[in-house]
């Protein structure tokens, strides 16, 4: 009998998607999450109240910073696989409030690593991000470059979760596998990312910030398309590279069971051309507010997926044009269903 895989911040984002997609598989999903405040609270209990209604998913509110309860829970459930997408979020806010990167990424995710290896976990597939590339300029970027040049305090935790991650792996035979998100957007998502941001300023006539003056890209990757990665992946635990040198190291591989994976559209899309899309699907114009670059920010992003395709035979190919469309569509059917919910209150 199959055991169970448990999926941490399963009330944000990503983590929704992935538990849910791994229940309508038939996976017996453990939900961990401590349903911080960092945006709409409402919103993770929504996202709690759809993965609730299959019998197979148990939730546990937990902070990571409780390591004892998170060795427990691991003790108790014996996961074969855990999905660690929980973390503090957000370059520009890690500028403002370092210490939440701290305690979310680097000793909440001691708590995980430190649970996998006392409780035989087998495999360990983490979120990093794409902004561990920092200050490269060579795009695509690869997993086999360096990214020892961090720009934010988020980028430099993610960047320590791969090293992490690594020397677990070296020491305790635990197989880990990082995934480098690009620029994820969707239904369900985060309040605090532009898709969702530009489409509420929109409808509310407000301006929306365009940094850099607007001459930016990202390599925006639709979350349908980073869930069927991450799927694919717990079926693929990462093992040691034959071929890997010590006197010439590839970034991306090592001699112990370990891995990174960029997990990104490979089509980077300029930030205007989003911003005409909303325009088109929400039927108004944008107020373009055009500002200066901000600290910890860069310009571009693109994915080289080659080392996830190899491995999983998969690639991101979502169009920004259909992601969008169903992004929106999704956004005004959920706003709806709040203001409803809202007057049926206020008349009960």
């Amino acid at each position: 009998m199959s055991k169970s895989i448990l999926v941490t911040g399963c009330a944000g984002f990503i983590g929704f998607h992935t538990a849910k997609r791994l229940l309508d598989n038939g996976v017996s999903v453990v939900g961990l999450d401590n349903i911080n405040p960092y945006y709409s609270q409402q919103l993770k209990q929504d996202r709690l109240t759809i993965l609730s209604e299959n019998k197979n998913f148990v939730f546990h509110k937990i902070d990571l910073t409780e390591r004892q309860s998170v060795d427990d829970l691991c003790r108790k459930v014996q996961p074969d696989c855990v999905i660690h997408l929980a973390a503090q979020a957000g370059v520009r806010w890690s500028i403002e409030n370092p210490w939440a990167y701290l305690d979310s990424n680097l000793t909440g995710f001691l708590s995980i690593l430190e649970a996998c290896r006392h409780n035989k976990v087998g495999h360990l597939i983490y979120a990093s991000s794409s902004s561990v590339y920092g200050s490269n300029k060579k795009l695509p970027f690869s997993v086999e470059d360096s990214v020892d040049h961090p720009i934010s305090l988020y980028a430099a935790t993610k960047k320590a979760n791969e090293l992490m991650a690594h020397t677990y792996s070296h020491l305790y035979d635990l197989p880990t596998t990082g995934l480098r998100f690009f620029t994820v957007y969707g239904p369900w998502g985060r309040p605090d990312m532009a898709m969702w941001k530009f489409a509420k300023a929109i409808l509310a006539d407000e301006p929306i910030d365009l940094y850099n003056q607007g001459v930016m890209c990202r390599d925006f990757t639709y979350v349908d398309d980073v869930v069927e990665s991450v799927v694919r992946l717990t079926k693929h635990p990462s093992a040691p590279d034959k071929n890997w040198n010590s006197h010439s190291p590839d970034s991306g591989t090592s001699s112990a069971p370990w891995r990174v994976y960029n997990i990104g559209n490979h089509s980077p899309t300029e930030l205007l051309y989003v911003v005409s899309l909303l325009e088109k699907h929400l039927g108004k114009d944008a107020k373009r507010n055009l500002l200066p670059m901000q600290p910890g920010d860069v310009s571009a992003t693109y994915a080289d997926v080659e080392a996830l395709t190899e491995a999983v035979d998969f690639k991101p190919s979502t169009s920004i044009e259909d992601g969008i469309a169903s992004f929106v569509e999704w956004y005004l059917e959920y706003h709806q269903e709040q203001t409803d919910s809202v007057s049926l209150k206020k008349t009960a």
